[in-house]
């Protein structure tokens, strides 16, 4: 296909992607909440029963994280992570209109004296989340329950509109949202701690030049050097988070122990350490609840395809 004939496909799919995010933020909210939690579990059951590329990648991925499982188990695992996912899209389309008593009601936090101890020390404190449950919501509890702003990074998306409503709908919540490219992010992202402020970063996946590679579920995967790096110039905590669903409406978080900062060693040291310490918590919470994973890209190094294909 030549360049000419793809930019007006390319265009039709952008407006295309953009149009359903926008029917699903437009008309999903407005649907009674039983209504739209039996809609979004009935497509995702019809997504995985496609077996399409997302949900066979989701598969592949589970199967690290439950190396002993059977093919029935995968199955019923991969099942059930596409309906916490789309059960994550259907709260985040509703996040808007929920109150801030419903939302107070639709998460319970262990171990919330972790984060508010580092906020009143005014030390800084920095949330690192895999894709696990519903991080909007967390999120939204942060700004809504303890009142507490923080900022975060965004990855561009395709098409700008797309990242826009993104951007428009995390700010919404109470989020500062910075561009995940430009340069710029991590200098404020810096001043933010310096000045006590809080930092909330999802950080499982990293296929850039700058990842640091850990070992995960048995095998070699990157993960953001940011976390790390941020913690030991600003002196700011190191909170990993995890979070999960279960049969009631209500998300489980935890938060774990500080990842601290390595008494010896080089910076690139340090920040191993610390990446590998991130991996190993965020492990804990996935192997608990592997269904509340959402990883539907590549990850381990292993699986990335020779010409560094990032799907």
């Amino acid at each position: 296909m030549s360049g000419a004939e793809g930019g007006p496909r390319a265009g039709l799919k952008d407006r295309l992607t953009d149009g359903l995010y926008g029917l699903g933020w437009g008309a999903v909210k407005k649907l009674p909440e039983p209504a739209a939690r039996a809609l979004f579990r009935t497509l995702a059951d019809q997504v995985w029963k496609r077996r399409g590329k997302s949900v066979l990648r989701l598969e592949s991925n589970l199967a690290r994280v439950v190396p002993d499982a059977s093919p029935a188990r995968l199955a019923a695992l991969s099942k059930a992570g596409m309906r916490s996912y789309m059960r994550y899209w259907m709260e985040s389309f509703r996040l808007p209109t929920w109150s801030p008593e419903r939302i107070r009601a639709g998460i319970d936090v262990t171990d919330v004296h972790r984060l508010t101890g580092g906020l009143d020390a005014g030390r800084g404190v920095i949330l690192a989340l895999p894709h696990l449950g519903n991080w909007d919501l967390a999120g939204a509890w942060v700004t809504t329950d303890l009142k507490v702003p923080f900022t975060t990074v965004a990855e561009r998306l395709k098409p700008e509109s797309l990242y826009d409503r993104f951007v428009a709908y995390r700010e919404g919540l109470g989020m500062e949202v910075l561009p995940h490219t430009g340069g710029s992010a991590f200098g404020t992202l810096a001043r933010r701690l310096r000045d006590g402020g809080l930092v909330c970063l999802v950080a499982d996946r990293d296929l850039s030049a700058s990842g640091v590679e850990v070992q995960f579920f048995g095998d070699t995967a990157r993960m953001p050097a940011g976390p790390a790096l941020l913690a030991q110039q600003t002196g700011a905590l190191l909170l990993p988070v995890t979070l999960r669903y279960d049969e009631t409406s209500v998300m489980k978080a935890r938060i774990h122990p500080a990842v601290e900062v390595p008494e010896s060693g080089t910076r690139t040291e340090k920040t191993s350490v610390m990446t590998q310490a991130l991996a190993d918590a965020f492990a804990t919470g996935i192997a608990e609840h592997p269904e509340d994973w959402h990883m539907l890209q590549r990850l381990w190094l292993a699986d990335l395809e020779p010409r560094g294909e990032q799907s």
